[in-house]
């Protein structure tokens, strides 16, 4: 079993998660294993040299996805990469099978189907989630297993792979999205573990806690290091939420961008050493088409050496209905037709899918269930300084909530720590509040109603900006988060 090693020292406390190995099922997602790989040859091409990406070249396994295509779509600006993971079991030891209980037949399908744009001027890398279930129209083709010719039918996405292989799958997904694919990369599971254990562990952030019976996460509130065997159960959970694969998508994500930041952050792109672990541990499992070569990896990451986590950005093609019935297939996920034009035109176009924003000054505002502009607070000074609380008050107003009422003195002048008085039934909305007054104290008091009560005690410095987190189950183009919104701050 692979050692996890200890990133850098970070500023502020994180909880060490158990790291142990549970079931991997076979419908999984394994975003993170492609984006993964991807992202290890493109970082690695602009630190590391020529040499050594032409060594991992070597290690790819090629196949031609694009035989024989006809009627494609015209090349738009930049560069699509399609990138699948399968759950193919045929390199899985049967002392690995048995450990990670990887029973059962494989389906042969693609479980994480992902479009990723790397811009013209290689300053944005834009990713685009495909749910696997996506009701979907294959053209047609000969299926590669029986070599029966099969005339144009639906299907469930992730099934083109087992009818086509590569082949299908590209020219479905060209077909529903008018996208040209520029490069094709497919991984399998077993790299996804060892990854994530030699960068050190991945930081999740999360403000509520997580746990699936299925897959026996089961996180805490707040900050986390996970190892492989933690992080595998947290990208394949789907029971968490009622948003099911959607909502695993959106976790995946931003697994992605925590990933990618520890990867630039913790140096070990620039140390040789666990360079080649790493790369070690993705490249045996992958295979990419022949045209993704060390050259073209080697301009690609010298292009993109100062990517940052705001570099990247992350959506979901805009979902219709989640339970599409189909005779004979069943349920079904069907994309919102015109909002998923406009996004994949975006792509074609070489524009952002984020809108624009301007650059934040200072820290990047915390994640919270509830956002401050629906949270109503009332300030008391706890302490003998005269206006702390009309201080305390304005930077609570400042960052959204709404103070009530002008700031008074309380019964108690020698309060030492911040206290948040709150009605048990808007437990949520004082842990939001909390968020913005870091160690501050929870204190219950039933009967008190949605008005919160904040107590500054000695120990108020200033007010953490925060934000609603994104809802699990949103839906469409404008749901679009860059890296540095997603990552723990």
């Amino acid at each position: 079993m692979p050692t996890t090693t200890r990133p850098p020292a970070r500023p502020q406390p994180v909880r060490r998660s158990p790291g142990r190995r549970l079931p991997i099922r076979k419908k999984s997602g394994w975003a993170t294993r492609a984006v993964t790989t991807f992202s290890v040859v493109v970082l690695a091409a602009a630190g590391i040299g020529h040499a050594v990406i032409t060594s991992l070249d070597k290690d790819i396994a090629r196949i031609d996805p694009f035989k024989d295509m006809k009627n494609r779509p015209a090349a738009g600006h930049g560069m699509n990469v399609l990138l699948v993971g399968t759950d193919g079991r045929d390199r899985i030891t049967d002392e690995d099978r048995q450990k990670y209980r990887l029973g059962g037949v494989p389906c042969h399908c693609t479980d994480t189907i992902m479009i990723v744009h790397i811009s013209a001027d290689r300053d944005r890398a834009s990713v685009v989630s495909l749910p696997r279930d996506s009701y979907a129209e294959v053209p047609a083709h000969t299926d590669r297993t029986t070599g029966q010719q099969h005339g144009p039918h639906p299907i469930r996405l992730n099934a083109a792979y087992a009818e086509g292989g590569p082949n299908l799958t590209v020219r479905t997904i060209e077909d529903m999205t008018h996208v040209k694919i520029d490069h094709y990369v497919e991984v399998d599971f077993i790299s996804f573990m060892k990854t994530v254990d030699v960068l050190g562990g991945v930081r999740i952030c999360t403000t509520q806690p997580m746990t699936d019976s299925y897959t026996g996460l089961d996180l805490t509130a707040g900050t986390h290091l996970l190892g492989g065997g933690q992080a595998l159960q947290y990208v394949r959970s789907r029971h968490i939420d009622g948003a099911s694969d959607l909502g695993r998508m959106q976790r995946q994500q931003r697994f992605v961008a925590a990933l990618l930041d520890q990867a630039t952050s913790s140096g070990v792109l620039l140390n040789p050493m666990k360079f080649r672990d790493m790369a070690q541990a993705v490249l045996g499992s992958v295979r990419a088409d022949q045209g993704l070569g060390a050259d073209e990896l080697l301009d690609l990451g010298r292009a993109m050496r100062h990517f940052t986590p705001r570099s990247s950005e992350f959506t979901t093609v805009p979902i219709e209905q989640m339970d599409y019935e189909v005779k004979g297939l069943g349920s079904t996920v069907k994309w919102d037709e015109t909002k998923a034009s406009t996004l994949f035109r975006s792509l074609r176009d070489d524009k952002p899918l984020a809108p624009p924003r301007p650059r934040e000054q200072g820290p990047a505002a915390v994640p919270v269930d509830v956002a401050p502009q629906q949270i109503q607070v009332k300030v008391e000074n706890g302490t003998g300084e005269e206006r702390l609380g009309k201080r305390v008050a304005d930077a609570l107003a400042a960052t959204g909530f709404r103070t009530t009422g002008k700031p008074a003195n309380a019964p108690d002048r020698t309060v030492r720590h911040t206290v948040i008085v709150y009605d048990p039934r808007w437990d949520r909305s004082a842990k939001s509040l909390a968020a913005a007054l870091p160690g501050s104290e929870l204190r219950r008091a039933s009967g008190q109603g949605p008005t919160l009560k904040v107590i500054a005690g000695t120990d108020f410095t200033q007010v953490q900006r925060v934000k609603a987190a994104e809802p699990q189950g949103s839906q469409g183009p404008q749901q679009v988060l860059t890296g540095d919104q997603v990552v723990c701050s």
